[in-house]
């Protein structure tokens, strides 16, 4: 392994997102960032936004982990076991490469949808936007076959082929996109379903151990990881970073690796190969954290989920925007729409990683609570998503972050 290979792999893991978040935080601290100044002394306000956001949602403070399983709800009920079915199959080992066939499609596909998509619920006829929205349609499309290459024997899996043929139109239908109900990034969520099946097929000692290929199929990837039944959270970012990495569209390279969400900016300055490089991985994250829950019921302990990150999304780093702990330079720019690759939003997505740090320390410290009681993941649940959203809408009627970034439904 080269030099720039081994510093390739050295941002694919938690660790990295954190170390270069803080840098990120230290020099915004000094005033020394383009594109931002850091108040801190506005962080008490977030603070208290996400204590009453999560005494309201969660009264006796019993908060679950923050995962894509939360948006499969309904009305109280969760939809993923009444649609999905899962109790079929004939054993925990099964049940959980389902769980990880619907996880993986759904996080993939979770990227924003813009103000104006809306998603028709055929069982309620009631209306979901964002992510709800497109956890439903996802979760519809898996009950329903869309997925699989046998739909009328085998329709709740995903199978590498049916993949890596799915056709745009087929997306569309699923997502109930129409002229007046555009999908944000609808042609690049397709070919990134394409590329996981294509990689599925291509990767049959990571997702056919035990089966077909299909996304599922990491499942028996990581239980081969696992000693004496336990994985950290950690560990599984880091596998689904280096398995998963070529299924991204054209992004950095270092050593013939692709870095996945990583993306330059001037400030990250080091004396290695790495240099201007920040780690996001924010739908990996996203993913990490919505594989913990399959795991546990497939009876594998997972530890280190603090290990995992804050994640670098426009709910939580709007939310330091619209309370003033982050303070644009320049104002102006904020009606314009930014590319993910900007060095604006770079900066602003990982100061936000730092502060869910530094917010999460208050938010115990508020609460009497220690990590294990309360983990990152349960502050972003009870949280962090909701009190951003929650303001954005305050603050402006279609609910938009206060920075626009263009997606290609690729990123966040």
């Amino acid at each position: 392994m080269n030099d720039d290979t081994a510093a390739a792999f050295s941002l694919l893991n938690a660790a990295a997102v954190r170390t270069r978040a803080k840098r990120m935080l230290a020099l915004g601290l000094d005033d020394k960032l383009p594109n931002f100044r850091v108040d801190l002394a506005r962080l008490d306000h977030a603070v208290d936004l996400v204590i009453a956001a999560t005494r309201r949602d969660y009264p006796s403070l019993d908060i679950p982990f923050h995962s894509r399983w939360r948006h499969f709800v309904v009305d109280g009920a969760s939809r993923a076991g009444a649609l999905a079915d899962f109790g079929h199959l004939p054993d925990r080992a099964a049940t959980a490469r389902a769980a990880f066939d619907l996880a993986i499609v759904s996080v993939l596909l979770d990227a924003g949808a813009g103000p104006q998509w809306r998603y028709r619920d055929p069982l309620t006829g009631k209306y979901f936007a964002r992510s709800e929205g497109l956890a439903l349609a996802s979760l519809d499309m898996f009950g329903q076959g869309s997925f699989s290459s046998d739909p009328t024997n085998s329709p709740q899996r995903v199978d590498g082929t049916a993949l890596a043929e799915l056709k745009t139109a087929t997306l569309s239908q699923g997502f109930q996109v129409k002229p007046h109900n555009p999908l944000l990034g609808l042609e690049g969520r397709a070919q990134l379903l394409r590329s996981l099946g294509k990689l599925v097929l291509a990767r049959p000692e990571i997702f056919g151990r035990n089966d077909t290929p299909r996304p599922g199929g990491f499942f028996d990837h990581l239980a081969a990881k696992a000693e004496t039944g336990t994985i950290s959270a950690p560990l599984i970012l880091s596998e689904l970073l280096q398995q998963f990495g070529p299924i991204w569209p054209s992004r950095l390279t270092l050593g013939g690796v692709p870095l996945g969400d990583c993306w330059r900016h001037p400030a990250m300055i080091t004396d290695d190969p790495t240099s201007e490089l920040v780690p996001l991985h924010k739908l990996s994250q996203w993913l990490a954290y919505s594989l913990i829950e399959p795991l546990q019921q497939a009876g594998f302990t997972v530890t280190d989920i603090d290990g995992l990150t804050g994640l670098a999304e426009y709910r939580n780093g709007g939310l330091f925007v619209d309370t003033g702990v982050l303070v644009l330079r320049d104002a102006t720019p904020a009606a314009r729409s930014y590319e993910v690759d900007s060095a604006l939003v770079v900066e602003w997505r990982a100061l936000t990683v730092a502060l869910l740090d530094r917010l999460a320390l208050a938010v115990r410290a508020k609460l009497n609570k220690n990590a294990a009681a309360l983990p990152l993941a349960k502050i972003l649940q009870g949280g962090t998503w909701t009190a951003g959203r929650e303001l954005a809408f305050a603050r402006r009627v279609d609910g938009s972050p206060p920075i626009k970034v263009t997606s290609d439904g690729t990123v966040f």
